[in-house]
């Protein structure tokens, strides 16, 4: 597939995640470009007319599915995200922002401190799909405790003796005290899908990469 800079008289529409740390970088990254991204009270789409944008505010883990179905023509969201989701959709270019690593962390008082240590121990995480794909390439038998959110807290209820779930600088694992002891991946914020967002109106190619 060829992707093209976006021809800024066509109307095009981008995902990008409706709370969180992702989105105020977001609206940043855009705002650099000439697109105002403003919350239309609750509405989850607005609409910048300036540069015939329509924006999406949505949960980050289903910004792919807009962009794969071809309801929003690009999107920003985390690599972990496409990681977690297994989608093949071009990323268009890595934004230097949101950075954060997917560690496996577990209490101090559990000494878990290796993968070998995980074998027949419970792992509560939000992130099953990579976590399993982790575990079953390093020949490891675990129990993975799907959790939506709040990870960090399944070990201090007894739900889990260990956690995989993201980190930026560790400060809520060690308020937990928690120790992480292997990263899984690095992630960052990279637009994804048909169309980039230049400064300027010139269209042009890009070369695409993809998720595998």
């Amino acid at each position: 597939m060829t992707v093209f800079f976006m021809n800024m008289q066509k109307n095009i529409t981008i995902a990008i995640q409706k709370d969180g740390r992702l989105s105020q970088h977001s609206i940043g990254y855009l705002a650099g470009r000439g697109i105002c991204a403003q919350k239309n009270g609750r509405r989850l789409v607005s609409v910048c007319n300036a540069t015939n944008t329509r924006i999406l505010w949505v949960r980050d883990d289903d910004i792919p599915h807009y962009v794969e179905s071809g309801v929003a023509d690009c999107g920003i969201v985390g690599t972990n995200v496409l990681a977690e989701r297994g989608v093949s959709i071009p990323i268009i270019s890595y934004l230097d922002f949101a950075y954060c690593k997917l560690v496996i962390a577990a209490p101090r008082a559990n000494r878990i401190c290796s993968l070998s240590d995980l074998r027949g121990k419970k792992i509560a995480t939000s992130y099953p799909r990579v976590l399993q794909k982790t575990l079953k390439e390093n020949n490891i038998r675990a129990d993975i405790i799907y959790f939506r959110g709040s990870v960090e807290i399944a070990p201090e209820l007894g739900l889990s003796d260990a956690i995989c779930d993201l980190s930026q600088t560790g400060a809520t694992l060690r308020e937990h005290n928690m120790t992480p002891f292997h990263t899984i991946l690095e992630s960052q914020a990279v637009l994804i899908g048909t169309y980039t967002i230049p400064h300027n109106t010139v269209s042009r190619p890009l070369s695409t990469k993809h998720v595998l």
